[in-house]
Order: structure tokens, then sequence, then C-alpha cells
């Protein structure tokens, strides 16, 4: 396999949180000043993470079946992931430059195809 064409794993999410990742990145792209974004762009990953962790880990136990009890264990398991890696990710989003934020926009649009 190239590395061009690397085997990759997706997730699908809400058509309106599309819609208002695609015009928030086109706001920070277009930004004269991105760093004034930077906390939204922290927001907005924070939502993504916990929308992916649902995707991946919480979706496929709803599938399987699982109990009800179990179900609301890893629910406030994925819930807690988030609280305590949602201010990291946010405060390392607040400490990146221009540039920084511009890469990580582009990575976002990447994903996106």
């Amino acid at each position: 396999m190239s590395k061009s064409v690397q085997p990759s794993l997706r997730f699908f999410y809400p058509e309106a949180l599309h819609i208002r990742t695609l015009q928030f990145l086109d706001t920070l792209e277009q930004a004269e000043d991105p760093t004034r974004h930077a906390n939204a762009l922290g927001d907005l990953v924070v939502e993504l993470t916990d929308i992916g962790m649902d995707y991946y880990f919480l979706k496929p136990l709803e599938q399987a079946g699982v109990g009800f009890v179990l179900r609301q264990s890893a629910n406030l398991g994925m819930a807690g992931a988030v609280r305590v890696i949602g201010p990291v990710i946010r405060k390392i989003i607040a400490r990146l430059d221009h540039s920084q934020l511009l890469t990580i926009s582009a990575y976002l649009r990447q994903l996106m195809r």
C-alpha cells in the first residue's frame, strides 16, 4: 500500500455540525488574526472529539445490545473523559499561533474529505 493511500476510519456526524464546521473554518482561514478564533476552534475540536468517542465506542455498545446499566456506565465514563480532555485541548489550541491554527484548520478539512 502506498503512503498516499492509507487505511482510515471515519465517523458520521450531524449535517448541522458539518455546515457549522465549514463556516467556522472559512471564518478562521479568512481572518486577519486567526488567534482571535482560537477559543472557538478549541470548542469545535472538543465537540468533534465528543461525537467521535460516541460514534466509535458508545454506538457499538448500543448495537451490541448491552444492558442499560452498562450503557449508562459507558456514557458516564465517556462524558468524564471529555470533561478531562476538553480543557487540555482548549488550553493547547489557545496557545497556537497564526500558522499553527491554520494548519489545524487544514487538517480538519482533510479529515472531512
